[in-house]
C-alpha cells in the first residue's frame, strides 16, 4: 500500500467521520462526496461516529457501493479494506449499545508525532443533554490493565517519550472491569514499569479528580502537572439543564484543591457558550467564576444544535449574535489567563519535549505543564527531552534558551 494525499485519486478511501456537532456531520458528508468524485470506482469505507448514528444518510449519498464500519468494529477496518470482494452497500455496525468490551485496536505508530495517544477507555454513560457521544460510542468500557501496559510498552519501544492517556470518559476507567479498578491504579501500574516515558492525562470530569490521584501526580515526576477539566457553564441552572452533575461551587473547590497540591499545574477548561436558556446573568456567572479561578487556558465553544440530543428541542435558544459576543469575551479572558500563566513561569528551568521546528526556524515543544516554548537548537534535539530556561513572552507562548 502507498499512502496518497486525500486530494489525489486513490483505490481505497477510509473516512473517519465525526458527529459531535451538526457541522461535523456535514463536513463528513462533504468528504464522502469528494472521494466519490475523485474516483467513483474506488473502495470507499466510512467509519466513526457519524457512520454509527447516520448510516442510512450515508448510503443515500450515492449509488456507488459504500462500506460502513461502526465504532465497535473498527478492528475490522484492514480486513474490510483488503477484502477480495468489493463492498456492496455493506454495514458492519454491531450492537454498540450492548457492547461490553473496548474495540481491540493495537497501535504501533503515530507517524511523525512525538507523543502517542494511549486510548484506555471508550463510551460514556453520562448523557449530557447537548451531547451525541453516548449514542455514537456506546456505554463506558475499559481496556484491561495488562493490555494498557502492553500498548504502553509498544509505544515506548517505538521511541515515544510522552504518552497521553485518553478516553471518551477517562475518569470512568475501570468501573466496568472485574475486579474493578480506577485511573489512579492504572497510572500506578504504568509507573511501576519504569518506562522512559512521561505521562499526560486527557480530559477529566471535576468530580473524578480524587485526592488519591493528586497524591500520585504530586509524587511522580513522570506524570505531567497538567489537567484539562470541562466546566461548560458557571451557572447552576444551566448546569442542571445540561445534565452536568455538579454545581459551580464544586468546580471551584476542585480547582483550588488541585493548585494547592500541584503548584505548577496547568489547568485547561472547556466552556460551552450560549446553551438554551443562558441569559446575561447566567453568562456573567460563568465569566466571573472563570475569572476568579487560577486556570491556565480555555477552550471556548459556541453551542450549536445537535439533532438527536435533548437540548436540540429546548426552548430559549440563544440568538447567534449573543453567542458570538459571549464567545469573544471568553476568548479575550482566555488570552489573559494564558499570558498570566506563561509570565508566571518566566525565569524557570523546564524540560521540553521537542516536537519539531516552528515554521522552519526555531525548535518548538511543550513543558510538562503545557507551556509552548520556542528556542534555538539542532535537529538532533527533535523527540528529545531538553532542559530550557523560559526567558521571554511571545504571541503564542514563550521564548527559551537551552541550558
Amino acid at each position: 500500500m502507498e499512502l496518497v494525499p486525500f486530494s489525489s485519486p486513490a483505490e481505497i478511501y477510509i473516512i473517519n467521520t465525526c458527529a459531535v456537532t451538526a457541522r461535523a456531520g456535514a463536513q463528513s458528508r462533504q468528504l464522502i462526496r469528494r472521494a466519490l468524485r475523485a474516483n467513483p470506482e474506488a473502495r470507499l469505507i466510512v467509519t466513526g461516529c457519524y457512520a454509527q448514528i447516520a448510516a442510512q444518510e450515508i448510503l443515500e449519498i450515492a449509488d456507488s457501493p459504500i462500506c460502513i464500519v461502526g465504532n465497535s468494529c473498527k478492528h475490522r477496518l484492514v480486513e474490510v479494506a483488503l477484502a477480495e470482494r468489493h463492498c456492496d452497500l455493506e454495514m458492519h455496525l454491531g450492537d454498540l449499545a450492548g457492547h461490553k468490551e473496548i474495540c481491540p485496536l493495537t497501535v504501533t505508530s503515530f507517524g511523525e508525532r512525538t507523543r502517542a495517544y494511549l486510548k484506555v477507555q471508550d463510551g460514556c454513560n453520562s448523557f449530557c443533554s447537548y451531547c451525541i457521544v453516548p449514542y455514537a460510542r456506546g456505554r463506558s468500557r475499559s481496556l484491561a490493565p495488562d493490555r494498557v501496559v502492553a500498548q504502553a510498552e509498544i509505544f515506548a519501544g517505538q521511541g515515544y517519550k510522552e504518552q497521553v492517556l485518553t478516553g471518551i470518559h477517562l475518569g470512568h476507567y475501570g468501573q466496568d472491569l472485574t475486579p474493578r479498578s480506577n485511573l489512579r491504579e492504572l497510572l500506578a501500574l504504568l509507573l511501576a514499569r519504569n518506562l522512559p516515558v512521561r505521562y499526560r492525562l486527557s480530559s477529566l470530569e471535576p468530580t473524578e479528580i480524587t485526592d488519591e490521584l493528586l497524591t500520585l501526580m504530586a509524587g511522580s515526576p513522570a506524570v505531567m502537572p497538567y489537567l484539562h477539566i470541562p466546566l461548560q457553564s458557571g451557572d447552576d441552572r444551566i448546569l442542571q439543564r445540561m445534565n452536568r452533575r455538579y454545581p459551580a461551587a464544586t468546580f471551584a473547590t476542585v480547582v483550588e484543591q488541585i493548585v494547592a497540591r500541584l503548584p505548577d499545574v496547568a489547568i485547561g477548561v472547556d466552556v460551552l457558550v450560549g446553551f438554551p436558556g443562558e441569559d446575561e446573568g447566567a453568562f456573567r456567572n460563568t465569566h466571573s467564576l472563570i475569572e476568579s479561578l487560577p486556570v491556565s487556558y480555555l477552550h471556548v465553544f459556541p453551542y450549536s444544535r445537535r439533532p438527536g440530543t435533548p437540548a436540540a428541542g429546548m426552548a430559549d435558544q440563544v440568538p447567534k449574535a449573543d453567542k458570538e459576543e459571549r464567545v469573544a469575551l471568553l476568548r479575550d479572558l482566555d488570552h489573559k489567563k494564558r499570558t498570566a500563566f506563561h509570565r508566571k513561569h518566566l525565569g524557570s528551568i523546564r524540560q521540553i519535549l521537542v516536537e519539531g521546528r516552528k515554521q522552519g526556524c526555531l525548535l518548538r515543544g511543550y513543558t510538562g505543564n503545557y507551556i509552548p516554548v520556542s528556542f534555538e537548537g539542532d535537529n538532533a534535539l527533535v523527540n528529545q527531552l531538553v532542559t530550557v530556561r523560559l526567558e521571554e513572552l511571545t504571541d503564542d507562548g514563550v521564548l527559551g534558551r537551552v541550558v
